[in-house]
């Protein structure tokens, strides 16, 4: 483990692909677009296969704060490594609207070492992502009346979309959940809940 993660904005995107080609998009992923990313100053925490979902493909990525928000992502979409490969990634994907920008409460992610390009062997693990809905924004509060200990949790952060070509859910108030999952799912109302696997080379595994 390399330590706490200390940036303040965190994307959580649920990808909805066109039927059997999510293993085409993760290996396209895994190899071509986590270095390409970290080089830029966008932190790639993790990326993973919806367990319930053949069609959904989710990952999360970080970033110091939100100017670095729109320098990070300006480069990298406009850099060589999306040119070369946006056509192969955008053909699998009918859906990429699904997005969250958030801001941790505490730490955030734990983080580690991800295994080598290359790798091609799959985690165990699995993670239970739970997202309550509110009426009006939440409170860090919150997480002491949940009645579990997350891994992370995040909130809403209402600060303007700063790359727009990316669209965010906007006007909703959000409190997630992330934990390693227990094989347990609580549910409740005003709740979504998502068990994700890590890919080969997931950061969160």
């Amino acid at each position: 483990m390399v330590g706490p993660m200390t940036d303040q904005v965190v994307e959580l995107r649920q990808y909805t692909l066109r039927p059997g080609t999510r293993d085409t998009l993760v290996e396209l992923f895994d190899r071509e677009f986590v270095e390409t990313q970290d080089a830029v100053g966008v932190r790639v925490i993790g990326q993973f296969r919806d367990e319930a979902n053949p069609d959904r493909f989710v990952w999360l990525r970080s970033f110091p704060d939100m100017e670095r928000h729109e320098r990070s992502l300006s480069a990298f979409y406009n850099g060589e490594a999306w040119a070369q490969h946006r056509d192969a990634a955008r053909e699998t994907m009918v859906d990429t609207d699904n997005a969250l920008l958030l801001r941790p409460v505490g730490e955030g992610f734990p983080l580690r070492d991800r295994p080598l390009p290359g790798s091609t062997e799959l985690p165990e693990s699995r993670f239970l992502v739970t997202v309550h809905y509110g009426d009006e924004p939440f409170t860090d509060a919150f997480a002491d009346s949940l009645g579990y200990e997350p891994l992370v949790c995040l909130r809403s952060e209402y600060a303007a979309n700063t790359f727009p070509a990316l669209p965010v859910r906007e006007g909703e108030h959000v409190f997630v959940t992330v934990e390693r999952f227990a094989g347990v799912l609580r549910g409740g109302e005003r709740t979504e809940e998502v068990v994700l696997r890590p890919t080969s080379r997931s950061g969160l595994r």
